[in-house]
């Protein structure tokens, strides 16, 4: 089994930019495609951002497309989200999440491992 840790989150300005991390241990990411969710109060958890096993395949949600990269080093364990020009509805916590296959999936009943996720706000 693999085990996600977030971290990165906190407290930024409109406009400002975040990176958040998902580190893995107890098995390589290298068979895992990965992605980023996110869920604020009262919604359902979101998808966020994908990338596949080896990195080459990736995807957006519309929301997010243009301003948030996601990245992997698979070497690191590691996967990345950059969030650029931060606004007022990206608030929430951003949890990473891993599937044991080649290409990530947006929706949440295909990922069996997930972090505890990490909290971003956005202030004026």
């Amino acid at each position: 089994q693999v085990q996600l840790v977030e971290s990165g989150g906190g407290l930024v300005q409109a406009g400002d930019s975040l990176r958040v991390s998902c580190a893995a241990s107890g098995r390589s990411l290298t068979t895992y495609a990965m992605a980023w969710f996110r869920q604020a109060p009262g919604k359902e958890r979101e998808f966020v951002a994908g990338i596949s096993r080896s990195g080459v395949s990736k995807g957006y949600a519309d929301s997010v497309q243009g301003r948030f990269t996601i990245s992997r080093d698979n070497a690191k364990n590691t996967v990345w989200l950059q969030m650029n020009s931060l606004k007022f509805e990206d608030p929430a916590a951003y949890f990473c999440a891993a599937r044991g296959n080649i290409d990530y999936s947006r929706r949440t009943s295909d990922y069996g491992y997930w972090g505890q996720g990490t909290q971003v706000t956005v202030s004026s």
